[in-house]
C-alpha cells in the first residue's frame, strides 16, 4: 500500500531533509517543530506545518496523529524527549511509530517503549561514506539484516564484457542481481544474456559477506 501522509516532529537536518524528500515524492507531509524559525522555513514547502511542544500530551492529541499512516519522531539529542513522545503515540494507537536513534542504548529504550522501527541516520550515513572511501565503485550500500545488504556498483575491471551468465554471481556468492543500469536506462529484470559495459551499474542483492568477496575478488 503506498504511503499517503507522513508526520515528522522535529524538524533538525535529519527531519527537515526527510520532510521535503517526501513531500517532493507527493507524500502529505506534516512538519512539527518548537522551533518557529525551523517551522516558518518549511511553511509552504510541506503540506502542513505547525509549531507544537511535543512534550505536552494535550497537544500531541490536538494533532491527530493516529490518522497518519507514519510518525516520524526525528529529535535525535533530547532522548528524555523522543521517548516521552513515542510513549504518547504509542497511547494514541498511532498505526507505525519510526524514531530515530543517537546511539544503540537509546535505540532499545525506543522500541521498549514503543517504537516500531529504529533509524540510525548520523551512524548509517558514517557507514556508507566509510565504504565508499574504500570502495570508490560502491555506489550505494543499504544493510537490510544483519547478514543481508543490497549494493549498487558501477561495473569496471574483469566485470566489463561479461554477461550475467558468465559472470555466475548467484553461485559463486550467492548474490542475486535485480537491477541492470546502463546510461539512463534501467533494466530491472535481467537476464542471463545480458552483457554489462563499462560504467553500467549493477543492483545486487544477497549474503553481505558474499558481496564484499565479490568486490574483493574484482578489486572493485
Amino acid at each position: 500500500m503506498k504511503c499517503k501522509d507522513v508526520a515528522v516532529i522535529g524538524l533538525g537536518r535529519f527531519g527537515s531533509s526527510l520532510a521535503r524528500t517526501l513531500q517532493s515524492m507527493g507524500v502529505a507531509v506534516l512538519g512539527v517543530d518548537l522551533c518557529e524559525e525551523h517551522v516558518n522555513g518549511l511553511a509552504g514547502v510541506l503540506t502542513e506545518t505547525a509549531i507544537a511542544d511535543i512534550t505536552d500530551v494535550q497537544v500531541v492529541q490536538e494533532l491527530g496523529l493516529r490518522n497518519f499512516d507514519h510518525v516520524v519522531v526525528a529529535i535525535g539529542q533530547n532522548i528524555a524527549a523522543s521517548l516521552m513522545l513515542t510513549v504518547m503515540l504509542k497511547d494514541l494507537d498511532v498505526k507505525h511509530i519510526i524514531a530515530k536513534a543517537s546511539s544503540d542504548l537509546h535505540g532499545k529504550a525506543l522500541r521498549l517503549v514503543g517504537a516500531d522501527q529504529v533509524v540510525f541516520p548520523e551512524r548509517d550515513m558514517g557507514a556508507r561514506l566509510a565504504k565508499h572511501l574504500i570502495a570508490p565503485n560502491l555506489l550505494e550500500f543499504i544493510e537490510l539484516s544483519p547478514v543481508h545488504s543490497l549494493i549498487e556498483l558501477t561495473v569496471a575491471g574483469a566485470l566489463v564484457g561479461k554477461t550475467l551468465r558468465q559472470l555466475d554471481l548467484r553461485n559463486k556468492y550467492s548474490v542475486n542481481v535485480i537491477g541492470l543500469r546502463s546510461g539512463q536506462y534501467c533494466n530491472l529484470s535481467p537476464i542471463a544474456d545480458d552483457m554489462v559495459k563499462e560504467g553500467d551499474i549493477l543492483v545486487l542483492v544477497g549474503e553481505t559477506e558474499g558481496l564484499e568477496r565479490l568486490q574483493s575478488d574484482y578489486g572493485l
